[in-house]
């Protein structure tokens, strides 16, 4: 391992240590009255894969095996994760995450609700990197618009002739639209 990846490797720790520590102070000394935050924090805590932790518990908690955490599912789960809530405030954090208001969660409204709101500074890097690809400023990005700005020449596919331009930036481009998108080359 180089110099320079073994300071990389010490401050990415040292990043989780810190969020490790700030999350259980916060913790302990009981101010926080946010129930989602709360579990927020204790995932925190956990360090960085605290999250992803309590995603592979959401599975667990499924105990009739529909997908979804009903209230009762859900108690029981956050409960054994560790996070002592009363009854009215379980019940709280459980309609958080019920956003739908059907009575369960899925696994994509649970982490969706869990991750935390994103700083404004990345919003605004976001912000920068999107206006930097809609290259005709119509809100929009389309293959027109990366062919400015992105270069598939050295992709693989695109020197053996597998396949086009297009096609490798319209997949590029689909990368952004999510599980939910349409997948038609305009973000």
């Amino acid at each position: 391992m180089s110099d320079e990846e073994s300071n990389k490797t010490k401050n990415l720790y040292s990043h989780e240590a810190k969020l490790i520590n700030k999350s259980q102070r916060e913790l302990a000394d009981g101010s926080e009255k946010d129930t989602l935050t709360k579990l927020r924090l204790l995932c925190f805590s956990r360090g960085a894969t605290g999250i992803s932790g309590l995603g592979r518990a959401f599975r667990n908690m499924d105990d009739d095996g529909s997908k979804a955490l009903n209230e009762d599912e859900f108690v029981i789960g956050i409960r054994d994760f560790g996070l002592d809530l009363g009854d009215e405030e379980m019940q709280e954090l459980f309609h958080q995450f019920d956003d739908d208001g059907s009575g369960s969660i899925n696994m994509t409204e649970f982490l969706l609700k869990l991750r935390p709101p994103m700083p404004q500074c990345r919003l605004d890097i976001i912000d920068q990197a999107f206006d930097k690809m809609d290259a005709d400023d119509d809100g929009v990005i389309t293959v027109n618009d990366l062919k400015n700005v992105y270069s598939v020449k050295e992709n693989p596919k695109y020197q053996t002739g597998e396949i086009s331009e297009d096609e490798l930036l319209t997949e590029y481009l689909n990368n952004f639209e999510g599980g939910r998108g349409n997948n038609d080359g305009i973000v």
